[in-house]
């Protein structure tokens, strides 16, 4: 076995497994579902809670025998510095990771989409950590507006990187596109110059077979996400078929490539897609972390996983990180004790926030 990369992440969920606040009202649509969950989360992330969250999933990531991670990170109340404390995590722990900042205008306008922005760049030119590298990220077109959408494009071109975002993740984000007069989500991207060759483009769930085929004209990967997708019920991504760069990606969830594998496989054939094809978005993360890392004789090795998907044995870069089934960078029991205990934070501090 040669691990896993997880191509679409979220490593501030990191804390979700220790229970979060209810959804109240119950939410009907995924937007809602953003609005009062998600987005209460992110604002409500300090140092503490953040710092714990990413320790968390990347130990428990690593465990499941992955090796790199590509994460898409929010926390809109701390946003300065805060890849810093995602990339000392993996750097610490011994995973490889690719970190962006995902800058939004969902909560103030265009001054904190120029702070997300700003993020990216700071950390592209200050980050040495041999085992992170940064892009630029937005979080989803329809939280932005034209011009932050250009001036993501022209930094990804500046600093010599790509662009990490969600698209068409819910119909929302078409018709949001549509509304602003471009053909849809795909055709804005294009047009403002941000589908730099190599970005990263999570879900793709509502795009037709012809923008899928544009993406992949453009040098740019999509990354499937099916648990994510059948719990928020925004449909199928059918048309990625139409494009040879497809990952898979987990969207916050554990990062348990191999449960993501056997789900996207299950819906794949209840939709008439062959097993292979699934199969081998799992094995074309490879090819997408290999663009940003540089490498591809990477010593990466893993031996035998048990059946909850653990592996006994994991090195990166010639450096063992799972001994025996054990977490040998850091102290598993610890480092759950502290997840936990933020947790409770997080929590409290989500009930202190509105949910819209």
């Amino acid at each position: 076995m040669s691990g896993y990369v997880n191509a679409h992440t979220h490593l501030y969920s990191g804390l979700a497994p220790f229970g979060l606040p209810p959804v109240v009202p119950p939410a009907t649509t995924f937007l809602e579902v953003l609005q009062r969950l998600w987005w209460r989360l992110d604002r409500a992330l300090d140092e503490r809670i953040l710092r714990a969250s990413a320790r968390c999933y990347v130990a428990d990531a690593l465990l499941h025998g992955t090796h790199t991670l590509i994460d898409h990170h929010e926390s809109p109340c701390l946003v300065e510095h805060s890849l810093d404390i995602l990339a000392d995590a993996c750097q610490d722990l011994g995973i490889r990771a690719v970190l962006c900042y995902g800058a939004t205008e969902r909560n103030e306008g265009r001054l904190e989409a120029e702070r997300g922005l700003a993020e990216c760049q700071r950390f592209i030119r200050d980050n040495r950590r041999p085992f992170v590298r940064g892009v630029v990220g937005l979080h989803a077109s329809f939280t932005v507006s034209d011009e932050t959408i250009r001036e993501a494009g022209d930094l990804c071109r500046e600093l010599g990187t790509v662009l990490h975002l969600h698209v068409a993740e819910d119909a929302c984000d078409g018709e949001d596109a549509r509304r602003r007069g471009y053909a849809g989500v795909v055709d804005r991207l294009q047009r403002l110059g941000a589908l730099v060759p190599g970005s990263i483009l999570a879900h793709g769930v509502h795009l037709t077979r012809s923008e899928v085929e544009s993406v992949a004209s453009c040098g740019c990967w999509l990354v499937q996400n099916p648990r994510s997708n059948e719990q928020n019920r925004v449909g199928y991504p059918a048309a990625l078929g139409a494009s040879a760069l497809v990952a898979l990606g987990t969207d916050g969830f554990a990062s348990d490539m191999q449960a993501e594998r056997d789900e996207g496989t299950r819906l794949a054939v209840a939709r008439g897609e062959t097993r292979e094809a699934v199969a081998g978005r799992l094995e074309a993360g490879e090819r997408l972390a290999a663009e940003r890392f540089g490498w591809r004789d990477d010593a990466v090795e893993v031996s035998r996983a048990d059946a909850a998907s653990r592996v006994d044995r994991l090195l990166v870069a010639g450096r063992v990180v799972v001994d025996n089934g054990r977490l040998v960078t850091g102290d598993w029991d610890t480092i759950r004790a502290e997840a936990a205990e933020q947790g409770k934070r997080l929590s409290a501090r989500m009930n202190d926030l509105p949910t819209t």
